[in-house]
């Protein structure tokens, strides 16, 4: 990874754990110029990854919100790459499968590559990783491609899982909250999960650890409807207290 995806990362993970970051802080964290700092929140900033304000920035708030995909695409790599081997052995070979996209989506699909899986997908993401492999089944929906995410939206989409009954869902989600459960920034990739959910057996939740505790506008179902959530080693000792709490199993990668 270049050193400026690097730092890149290390900005977003400060300024999602808090409210404000300052560029004085940041510049002393990461041991760069306050001139190379503002570059930065200047790039992240256009790219919607964040909010630049006076002095610093901030999380970008509304839950609605959705940040480009190539913003999303450079935060957290490393633990997205551990969250998605760790899912992928959750799946056995012969199984059928949803997999979400995103981009953890996206890490897992590299993962189950010469797998003897069938894998539905709503990406076109997934489905061009995973139509490179002799072995994987590939299905997708019909419906309307949403610009940039490049997942299948519509009533075509829903269709397919009325249709079928599958082994497992590979979900991800935009956030999750003990009380609130399992959300999403889209409405009408919202919808899509939905319907994925009712149709599979069981559910696989795969989501890093910056997304605990939060919130975003589409409510997909509570976090007991998960079989298991699988996450990354920086999640918060009093997040795995709650879910435990809660009854949920979660494995940390």
């Amino acid at each position: 990874m270049r050193p400026t995806e690097e730092r890149f990362q290390a900005i977003l993970r400060l300024v999602a754990a808090r409210d404000r970051v300052s560029i004085a802080e940041l510049s002393r964290q990461l041991k760069v110029s306050e001139m190379t700092i503002r570059r930065d929140l200047a790039s992240l900033d256009a790219e919607g990854a964040l909010r630049r304000v006076r002095g610093g920035a901030v999380p970008v708030a509304s839950g609605s919100y959705e940040p480009p995909f190539a913003a999303r695409a450079k935060l957290n790599t490393g633990a997205k790459r551990d969250i998605a081997v760790a899912a992928a052995r959750l799946v056995s070979d012969g199984e059928t499968v949803i997999l979400d996209g995103g981009t953890t989506g996206a890490a897992i699909a590299e993962e189950l590559l010469g797998r003897d899986i069938t894998v539905c997908t709503p990406s076109l993401r997934v489905a061009d990783v995973l139509s490179g492999s002799a072995t994987v089944r590939v299905m997708i929906p019909g419906g309307i491609v949403r610009p940039d995410e490049r997942t299948l939206i519509g009533p075509p989409a829903l269709r397919i899982f009325e249709d079928h009954r599958f082994d497992v869902y590979l979900m991800t989600v935009s956030g999750i909250h003990v009380t609130a459960g399992l959300t999403e920034w889209n409405l009408d990739d919202a919808a899509v999960k939905r319907a994925a959910l009712s149709a599979a057996s069981r559910c696989i939740v795969a989501c890093d650890a910056t997304k605990f505790g939060k919130t975003a506008f589409g409510r997909l179902c509570p976090v007991e409807r998960a079989d298991v959530i699988v996450t990354d080693a920086t999640v918060a000792a009093e997040q795995r207290t709650a879910f435990t709490a809660a009854g949920v199993e979660l494995r940390v990668a």
